[in-house]
């Protein structure tokens, strides 16, 4: 009897773990078998049935054990593993997910626990919205999250049929395998939202039978996802106050603020949209699209970059591309997206020159909220200068204060002057009192007069409306010029009253001295380079002496000094070699003295040695 059934024209199922499917080419195609999820690894003991002697790809829908706790034996016999790209992590570092992972007083409740116990190398992940040949097949992965953030649905064409791989974001009709894995968070439900818009989008795929990882194939694939959205969607109002139109969502995420420039109001943080007279359009910021909230943990498997909003752009308002994204600052949810926009739609990234840099290289510098690969800029834009895309003109302005690294965009739409502000001040009142709260961090690179520079900007310019990162946009008046001066002044002057002023203005960050790359994965015994960038906070000029302090088996270079002149800032270079063990979160420090004043150790970096032939290889 064998072991396989088969459930769709050339694809066989093996009951495992879970469902593992071997899916075979089409007659005359190029090209050998593959298969989604792998389960136990057992079915390699039965490829024979089907005259096959290996398979030339695994595809996973997302890093759960029953769906790959065999993985290492594919890796023993050569077979190419790809996996979704928001969950890399949990294949080929889950060690460090292990070691990291709180377990005391943990508000967790993702399922990541569920993941591999040791770490796997991959091939490579799958391109999503897009179609890929594995093996013999041509494969298309959509973003399905809901049981996971990062899952995936895999569709083939068969015999003229549209086949969907659903993983577990689909039990049966109307029913999930576990309603568990959709909680991410504490109190919130964003898994079981994600679950509604993942059956609405795949949907409009129109596919023909769903294979699930656990139940059996639903060939009515249409009314099983409705019934799921259906039935879903009233678990999720069950946990609200207020009923959560999702099918809304997706038909209208957009609102107007002018004929020609919208809002993406199902955004994390606020998408600005520029139409064009010529049917392409601008974005500014693209981070979270229609993020249904924020999943407990900060790692890549909680965060979903994804393009859910973009079908309804070009249905209802003529988008026939997008040509451009302005990103206004680095955090994550601005920018997230911006990889995923240029790789599926084409899309050109401008970067301010001040952001540019970060996004380019975003662990060089210890910086909060940054993207986990570098996002390059297709073209760097100076501050101060007025560049034209299609009919508009747009002036960058940098603009400090939420973040050293922003820059706001100054542009006229339907005879409407238009300062686009990022995360610069809420836009909001407190206690009833008009009062906007000035959004600024420590970590971020917060100046003293920061804000006096926006304040002063802002009157330059003269907007009509600001538009921010989290906030209802607002009409500007004099008024409100004039608040966010005086609040502008205030603030300076708290700082100048609680920080020493005896001869020496530190910096309002505390940054005194810092070591970059803050951070680096490089291979054992690899020639390193470190920066040990040091601030004169002394009204006059001072020596600055610096030494690299490193871990136990590295190099250990001499000292190096500089005279800095008053309040400035100045670097220092150290060649290191790195030791030859592979280990994880390897300490350096700089231990820093400016004139006859030693500061100690109060720069640090971090490093990972990892050997490219290792599991965790370099990425």
């Amino acid at each position: 009897m064998s072991a396989f059934t088969e459930v769709a024209p050339g694809v066989h199922r093996f009951a495992d773990t879970c469902n593992v499917y071997v899916v075979t080419p089409p007659p005359g195609a190029a090209g050998g078998a593959i298969v989604i999820d792998f389960g136990s690894g057992d079915v390699l003991d039965h490829l024979g049935e089907l005259g096959l002697d290996t398979l030339d790809a695994v595809l996973m829908t997302h890093h759960h054990r029953d769906q790959g706790q065999g993985l290492p034996r594919a890796v023993a016999a050569g077979i190419p593993i790809f996996v979704p790209p928001v969950e890399q992590d949990l294949f080929t570092r889950v060690d460090e997910m292990w070691s990291s992972r709180a377990l005391y007083n943990d508000y967790n409740l993702r399922q990541d626990r569920f993941s591999l116990l040791d770490p796997v190398p991959v091939a490579g992940t799958v391109p999503e919205y897009r179609t890929a040949t594995f093996g013999g097949l041509a494969v298309k992965t959509l973003p399905t999250p809901g049981h996971t953030m990062g899952s995936v649905t895999y569709l083939i064409e068969r015999d003229g049929e549209r086949i969907a791989f659903t993983g577990d974001l689909i039990y049966a009709p109307g029913k999930v395998w576990s309603l568990a894995a959709t909680q991410w968070s504490y109190t919130e439900n964003e898994g079981p939202a994600m679950n509604v818009l993942s059956c609405l989008i795949l949907q409009e795929e129109e596919p023909g039978i769903l294979l699930p990882s656990h139940g059996e194939p639903m060939a009515d694939a249409m009314d099983a996802l409705e019934q799921l959205a259906d039935r879903m969607a009233g678990y999720v109002d069950s946990r609200r106050t207020n009923a959560w139109d999702l099918r809304d969502w997706l038909e209208r995420p957009f609102v107007r603020l002018t004929d020609h420039l919208l809002l993406n109001r199902t955004a994390n943080s606020c998408v600005y949209v520029l139409l064009s007279d010529s049917g392409a359009a601008l974005f500014i910021d693209y981070g979270y699209d229609m993020s249904t909230g924020w999943p407990a943990g900060t790692d890549r498997a909680a965060r979903r970059p994804w393009l859910a909003s973009l079908p309804a752009l070009k249905r209802d308002f003529g988008v026939t591309s997008i040509e451009v994204v302005l990103g206004t600052h680095y955090h994550d949810d601005h920018i997230a997206g911006l990889n995923l926009l240029r790789d599926v739609e084409g899309t050109q990234v401008w970067l301010p020159e001040n952001v540019a840099p970060i996004m380019a290289d975003p662990m060089r510098t210890d910086l909060p909220c940054q993207w986990f690969e570098p996002i390059p800029a297709d073209r760097v834009l100076a501050l101060g200068e007025t560049v034209r895309w299609r009919e508009y003109e747009f002036v960058t302005h940098e603009l400090p204060g939420h973040t050293l690294y922003a820059a706001a965009f100054e542009f006229e739409v339907d005879g409407v002057r238009v300062l686009a502000t990022g995360d610069q001040q809420t836009a909001e009142g407190r206690l009833g009192v008009q009062r906007e709260i000035l959004n600024y961090q420590y970590r971020n690179r917060f100046r003293r007069d920061d804000f006096i520079q926006s304040a002063a900007l802002y009157r330059r310019v003269a907007p009509g409306l600001m538009i921010t990162g989290h906030w209802q946009g607002r009409e500007v008046d004099e008024d409100y010029l004039q608040l966010l001066t005086e609040q502008g002044d205030e603030l300076a002057a708290i700082h100048n009253g609680l920080l020493p002023d005896d001869g020496m203005l530190p910096p309002a960050d505390g940054n005194l001295v810092l070591v970059e790359p803050f951070y680096q994965r490089v291979q054992p015994g690899a020639a390193l380079e470190y920066e040990v960038v040091v601030v004169n906070p002394y009204d006059e000029p001072r020596e600055v002496v610096a030494r690299l302090v490193t871990p136990e088996g590295w190099s250990d270079p001499s000292p190096g000094s500089v005279v800095a002149a008053a309040g400035e800032t100045v670097r220092l270079r150290f060649d290191v070699r790195a030791g030859d063990a592979p280990r994880k979160r390897q300490r350096l420090a700089a231990d820093v003295t400016v004139g006859a004043i030693r500061l100690g150790q109060a720069g640090d970096a971090v490093a990972d040695t990892v050997s490219l032939d290792s599991a965790s290889a370099l990425g």
